[in-house]
């Protein structure tokens, strides 16, 4: 495929910062807006960034994955943060479970547990644990999103609001060095805002890929959260936001 070197200027920029927006690149390139968004637009046709307002995005950063393909994306390290979300939550205790392949490995790492009360926007999680007479499993009601089985909107926001937990297994997309928790999807997002509000112990789990990917939409702030489980943290703006925060972190790749 031949690029300008305009245009392939343009795709090493958002490949380097994640994002490119069209004011910063007609002063780069001193050229106009309006020739920066036909820019913008062609690439965007061919499948190279996508079109967001303002600018666009490197599609590795914007294209969530397809939900088996990100099963398989550190999958080992995914099991350890599993157990070790599950060895934080006792028995007889009530918790939220939202989307995600992470948030999926935490409710497999706690299938050995008696007395859970369990309420969850993620059918596969849902399906997972019914099985388990000790384990009460409660499914939120709204839209089922068909790429991952999650269930998000105004209906399972309202429904996540009737209940105040001991604890919540939460995940994103993608964690900014600012601190701040990013995904794709808003009305996914306001759920995950919802079950924030509601619970007593926060859980954050995610792997170290997650700081390096990037996403439109933002959740919250690490600072929000009670403990970060995550394989390793090398980033040391996120190392100081708990530590000033008090967020407990857990990594599992660290003896």
């Amino acid at each position: 495929m031949y690029l300008s070197p305009r245009h392939a200027e343009i795709i090493q920029m958002a490949k380097e910062a994640g994002r490119v927006l069209v004011d910063d690149l007609a002063a780069h390139f001193e050229v106009t807006p309006q020739t920066i968004r036909k820019d913008l637009n062609d690439l965007c046709d061919q499948r190279l960034l996508t079109r967001i307002h303002g600018g666009a995005l490197f599609p590795s950063g914007i294209e969530n994955m397809e939900y088996e393909a990100r099963r398989k994306i550190a999958a080992d390290e995914k099991e350890a943060i599993g157990r070790a979300a599950a060895r934080l939550i006792p028995d007889n205790a009530s918790l939220f479970i939202n989307i995600g392949t992470t948030t999926e490995s935490v409710s497999k790492a706690l299938l050995d547990h008696t007395g859970l009360m369990v309420i969850t926007n993620n059918i596969n999680v849902a399906n997972r644990m019914r099985v388990y007479p000790s384990i009460e499993v409660v499914i939120a009601g709204g839209v089922v999103r068909g790429s991952d089985g999650g269930i998000v909107g105004e209906a399972a926001v309202d429904f996540i609001k009737q209940f105040k937990v001991d604890y919540a297994v939460i995940g994103a997309s993608a964690i900014d060095h600012d601190g701040a928790l990013l995904d794709f999807d808003f009305r996914e997002v306001k759920v995950a805002q919802a079950i924030i509000a509601n619970t007593r112990h926060v859980i954050l789990v995610s792997d170290r890929t997650k700081f390096e990917r990037t996403a439109p939409v933002r959740i919250g702030h690490l600072s929000q959260v009670n403990t970060f489980i995550t394989d390793r943290c090398d980033i040391p703006s996120i190392r100081r936001i708990c530590e000033e925060s008090e967020v407990q972190l857990i990594e599992t790749s660290r003896p």
